[in-house]
């Protein structure tokens, strides 16, 4: 019966422990930092392309001469 009681509670002390997760390693840091990197080049990439700066300036353009 002891060793059930023991038992019980070294169970729950781990799954306590397992629960517990103080955030991101440095390898999920350096991985998302450059996931992060990668797609903050690819939205660049497509912000500054001629066909999104065209649709860009014409809305800027269009509010601009709106008749208020």
């Amino acid at each position: 019966m002891a060793v059930k009681v023991w038992l019980r509670g070294w169970w729950t002390a781990r799954r306590t422990a397992a629960r517990r997760d103080a955030g991101m390693t440095t390898s999920e840091y350096a991985v998302g930092t450059i996931a992060a990197a990668a797609f903050a080049a690819v939205l660049y990439k497509i912000v500054t392309s001629g066909a999104v700066s065209g649709a860009l300036e014409s809305v800027i353009g269009k509010a601009l001469d709106a008749p208020f």
